[in-house]
């Protein structure tokens, strides 16, 4: 690998700035690939793109950022995406600071801007090297996420159109479904989310077997069918549907039928349900009967202390005495035949007995 330090000024680096669908995001005369596909979208938050703004106008020294050299001679970011958009979107007056654009400052503060210097490392070598570099310095930076990662590793037009459906601001997955799914399509979240499900967990396996196919149809089809199986299974929507892990429970039971109605009727019960702690874990208990996903209400600690000096230190089940520590407080009538998280009902098993009841 051959590594190499470049000075460019920022009037070098914005000329020519791009940001459309057609060019991608260019810059540096239109040799500069800002936005690979391995790269994030723009993450920035007002805050950070001011500072620097604000470090270049001090003239204080910006980090140092990495290109690679690619075989046509042209370059692509490996580190510094949100840097070099923040410069160029400013320069060309995408936004202002403090009510100030670019274009309304003194000629003398505009030059300063543009002929301001900024060092550039530039690395040449094999894709898997630079792919290896660029994790490497990303460390130190705002770290990438695991499925950001990914995406370094198996680019391809697989990933470009899954990205389009997936991984935009305003993209067509969150403007169906950003009710029902947690975290940034930017940050990859949703597709993350949505190869998860795909893949029964295995999304390395299944990026690397689609990573040449031209496009993401399969996947994007799929996520429509999970969220429109969630919205004729759950037609009344709740808050505590964010986030619920759907699309395995799509896999499940997406070839079976429910009665929306009833399943609406137990919904509004269980809301309301005092021992229900969990009350997204509703939606999965609906469809599994498993109530481990409802965290039901437990016994405190005075309550365990009661029933034990009540039992003299006897777990019912095998008739022998045990340490408090050694046993654990269960509902003596079950949650679901009605039983509530009150002294009278909580009886003191010893950790066997209890293991084995909560099995059956």
């Amino acid at each position: 690998m051959k590594i190499e330090l470049k000075e460019i000024t920022v009037r070098e680096l914005s000329k020519g700035y791009q940001d459309n669908a057609e060019a991608g995001v260019v810059g540096f005369g239109g040799k500069l690939d800002i936005r690979p596909p391995f790269q994030r979208e723009f993450v920035y938050k007002d805050k950070q793109r001011n500072a620097v703004i604000n470090t270049i106008t001090k003239d204080f020294p910006l980090n140092v950022m990495y290109w690679a050299v690619r075989d046509d001679g042209n370059f692509e970011v490996i580190d510094g995406q949100q840097r070099t958009i923040s410069l160029c979107q400013y320069v060309i007056g995408d936004f202002s600071i403090n009510g100030l654009a670019f274009h309304n400052l003194p000629k003398d503060k505009q030059e300063q801007i543009l002929n301001y210097p900024l060092m550039i490392y530039l690395c040449s070598g094999t894709d898997s090297e630079k792919l290896d570099w660029f994790e490497t310095i990303n460390i130190a930076g705002e770290k990438l996420t695991d499925q950001e990662l990914k995406n370094a590793i198996f680019s391809g037009t697989w990933l470009t159109d899954a990205k389009k459906h997936f991984s935009k601001t305003n993209c067509p997955a969150y403007n169906i479904a950003s009710d029902y799914m947690k975290g940034s399509p930017i940050r990859q979240d949703y597709l993350e989310t949505v190869i998860s499900w795909i893949s029964d967990g295995k999304i390395k396996e299944y990026m690397g077997k689609h990573q040449h196919k031209p496009n993401a149809n399969e996947l994007w089809l799929y996520f429509q069918k999970v969220i429109n199986w969630v919205k004729a299974t759950f037609p009344k929507y709740r808050k505590e549907m964010k986030g619920v892990d759907f699309g395995t429970l799509y896999n499940e039971f997406g070839d079976k039928e429910f009665d929306s109605k009833k399943i609406e009727k137990e919904i509004t019960k269980l809301m309301q349900d005092e021992e229900v702690t969990k009350k997204s874990g509703i939606y999965p208990y609906i469809l599994t009967r498993n109530e481990k996903y409802l965290n039901i209400r437990a016994f405190n600690d005075n309550q365990k202390r009661e029933a034990y000096e009540r039992q003299k230190g006897i777990c019912p089940k095998c008739e022998k005495f045990f340490e408090i520590e050694d046993m654990e407080g269960d509902h003596a009538t079950p949650w679901s035949k009605g039983g509530k998280t009150i002294p009278e009902n909580c009886e003191m098993l010893c950790i066997p007995d209890n293991r084995a009841k909560s099995g059956k």
